[in-house]
C-alpha cells in the first residue's frame, strides 16, 4: 500500500469513528433525564464511562502491538455500535450502564490502534507523508465532530423527532465503520496466535512501553505536552458552559451559546490541522511546528482569561474568538507532534506508547479540572485559565526533541 492510499483510508476511518460520539453528545443528559433518570445518576454513569477508559487503555494498546490493530478496531466499532444501541433503545437503568461501559470499551480500543496502523504502512523515508497523513487524521476526525455535534442538535430540534434519533443514527454510523475496517485496513497476521501466548505478551509489551516513556527524555517531553494539553482541554470544558449562561442571562441561551462554541472550536482544530503543512514546508522541522501551535494555544489561553473580564455579547465574542484560536493551535501541533512521537518508538511498542499518551491526558484534565475548577470557585476563572495556561508553556518551552529517521 503506499502511503497516499494508506493516508485516505486513515482519515476515513478517523472520521467514522469520532463522527457517532459526536451525534449522540448534544442529546444524551436530555435524553437520560426523559428517561426519569437524575442528574446525580447521568454523572454516575458517566464515571462508569471514563473509568472503564483508564483502567483498559493501557491493556488494550498492549493487546493490539501483540495481536494487531486491525482486530482492535474491529473489536471497537462492534462495542460501540453495542452501547449506543443500549443508549437508544434501552431504558434499564443496568443496561444503560453497560452501555457506558461498552462505549469506554470501544473507546479504550480504539485510542491507538489506527494511528499505529497509519504509522505502520509509511515507509520510514516519508516523514513528509506521515506529518501529512497524521494532520489530516485530525481533521477529519474534527470534522466528524463538528459535523456531527450540529448534526445531533438540529435533528431532534429542527425535525421535531426523538432525542433518541442521532444516538441511533450514531449506531449506524459505527455499523459503517465496521464494514470499512473490515474492508479498508488490510494487515500482516501476527505471531501471536494462542490465547496463552497473548495473555504472556501483553503485560510484557505494556512494561516495554511505560519504561520506554519513563526512560526515554525526548518521549518524556513530548508527553508532559499531552498532559498539560489535557488540563487545558479539561478547564475549557469545565468553566465554559457555567460562564456562557451567565454571560447569556439563561441556562437555555448558555446552552445554545455553548454549542455553538464548541462547533467553532472543532471546526478551528481542522482548520489548525490544515495548515499544519505548509507551516511544515515553511519552518522545515516538525517540532517548530509544534511549538508554533502550541504557543498560539497558550496565548489563547490566557485570551480567555481576559475576556472572562468582559460581559454581555462582547464577552461571548472575546471568548469565542479566544476559543477558536486555542483551537486552531491545536491543530496545528497535532500531526508534526505525532510524527515527533513515532520517531522516537518501535513499530511493536506503538500503539501501546500512543495508549500511555492518552491515558495520560485524561489523567492530568480529571486532576487538573478538580484542582483549577476548585480555584476558580475561589478566585474566579480567569486565574484557572492562567495556570492552565502556564502548565501547557512550561512543557512546550522545554520540547528539545531530536527527528531521527524512523524505524
Amino acid at each position: 500500500m503506499t502511503g497516499q492510499a494508506a493516508r485516505r483510508r486513515y482519515a476515513l476511518i478517523s472520521f467514522l469513528t469520532w463522527l457517532p460520539t459526536g451525534l449522540y453528545i448534544p442529546v444524551m443528559v436530555l435524553l437520560l433525564l426523559e428517561h426519569g433518570i437524575g442528574l446525580p445518576t447521568v454523572a454516575a454513569l458517566g464515571v462508569a464511562y471514563s473509568a472503564t477508559i483508564m483502567l483498559l487503555e493501557l491493556p488494550t494498546g498492549g493487546l493490539a502491538d501483540v495481536v494487531g490493530r486491525r482486530p482492535m478496531m474491529i473489536a471497537s466499532a462492534a462495542a460501540s455500535l453495542a452501547g449506543l444501541l443500549l443508549l437508544g433503545l434501552a431504558e434499564s437503568l443496568w443496561l444503560l450502564v453497560l452501555s457506558g461501559v461498552l462505549r469506554g470499551l470501544a473507546r479504550a480500543l480504539g485510542s491507538g490502534p489506527i494511528e499505529a496502523w497509519y504509522v505502520d504502512q509509511v515507509p520510514a523515508e516519508e516523514a513528509g507523508e506521515l506529518t501529512h497523513g497524521l494532520s489530516l487524521g485530525v481533521m477529519a476526525a474534527s470534522v466528524a465532530m463538528t459535523v456531527g455535534t450540529v448534526g445531533g442538535a438540529l435533528i431532534p430540534f429542527g425535525l421535531g423527532v426523538s432525542l433518541a434519533v442521532p444516538v441511533l443514527i450514531a449506531a449506524g454510523a459505527d455499523a459503517v465503520r465496521l464494514v470499512v475496517t473490515l474492508v479498508a485496513m488490510p494487515e500482516a497476521k501476527y505471531e501471536a496466535s494462542t490465547l496463552r501466548s497473548i495473555v504472556r505478551g501483553v503485560p510484557a509489551v505494556i512494561a516495554g512501553g511505560v519504561r520506554l516513556a519513563v526512560r526515554n527524555l525526548a518521549l518524556t517531553r513530548i508527553l508532559l505536552v499531552s498532559a498539560g494539553m489535557g488540563v487545558a482541554l479539561a478547564v475549557i470544558e469545565l468553566l465554559t458552559p457555567g460562564w456562557m449562561a451567565e454571560l447569556a442571562g439563561s441556562a437555555d441561551r448558555g446552552v445554545l451559546a455553548y454549542g455553538l462554541v464548541a462547533a467553532v472550536g472543532f471546526a478551528a482544530d481542522a482548520l489548525g490541522s490544515s495548515v499544519s503543512m505548509p507551516l511544515l514546508r515553511r519552518l522545515g522541522s516538525a517540532r517548530a511546528v509544534g511549538r508554533a501551535g502550541y504557543c498560539v494555544s497558550v496565548i489563547a489561553l490566557a485570551a480567555m482569561a481576559a475576556a472572562s473580564a468582559v460581559s454581555g455579547f462582547a464577552g461571548i465574542l472575546a471568548a469565542g474568538i479566544a476559543y477558536l484560536l486555542m483551537f486552531v493551535g491545536f491543530g496545528i501541533a497535532a500531526g508534526p507532534m505525532g510524527q515527533l512521537l513515532h520517531s522516537q518508538i518501535m513499530a511493536a511498542e506503538r500503539a501501546t506508547v500512543v495508549s500511555v499518551q492518552s491515558l495520560l491526558l485524561q489523567l492530568a484534565g480529571a486532576v487538573g479540572a478538580v484542582a483549577l475548577g476548585y480555584l476558580a470557585v475561589v478566585t474566579g476563572p480567569a486565574v484557572a485559565f492562567l495556570v492552565a495556561a502556564a502548565l501547557l508553556a512550561v512543557p512546550v518551552a522545554r520540547l528539545v526533541v531530536p527527528e531521527p529517521v524512523r524505524s
